[in-house]
């Protein structure tokens, strides 16, 4: 039963969100549906050959999304952060650069840049 849920999700978020982020919960509240999404620990690939450690997440933000049977949805989205072990650098996943590869869609990367 849980794959028919995945399998349905896949077709309200934006797609290949999910192929970076993990839903967490789904809210259904006075002011809508709040869709919360956390990115997975997937370290960025031009960091690969680093050691990274995971430095939980950047502080929420909240995206208007369109509307699903007439109630407004938000996503609610954590985006991981990490540290380079050798410089104690704290880094984020460059969507410009996922953008630029080919498992993502103008769509998705539309939706990451409204992000910032």
């Amino acid at each position: 039963m849980q794959e028919s849920y995945l399998a349905l999700v896949r077709f309200l978020l934006p797609e290949g969100i999910l192929e970076y982020f993990e839903l967490s919960k789904i809210v259904e509240g006075l002011t809508g549906l709040n869709i919360y999404l956390e990115e997975k620990n997937l370290p960025p690939a031009e960091y690969e050959d680093k050691k990274l450690e995971s430095k939980g997440f950047l502080p929420e933000i909240y995206i208007q999304d369109f509307p699903i049977r007439n109630q407004k949805v938000t996503l609610c989205i954590k985006r991981r952060r990490w540290e380079v072990r050798e410089t104690d650098e704290i880094i984020t996943r460059d969507w410009n650069i996922v953008q630029q590869g080919t498992r993502m869609t103008r769509e998705f990367a539309d939706f990451l840049k409204g992000l910032y």
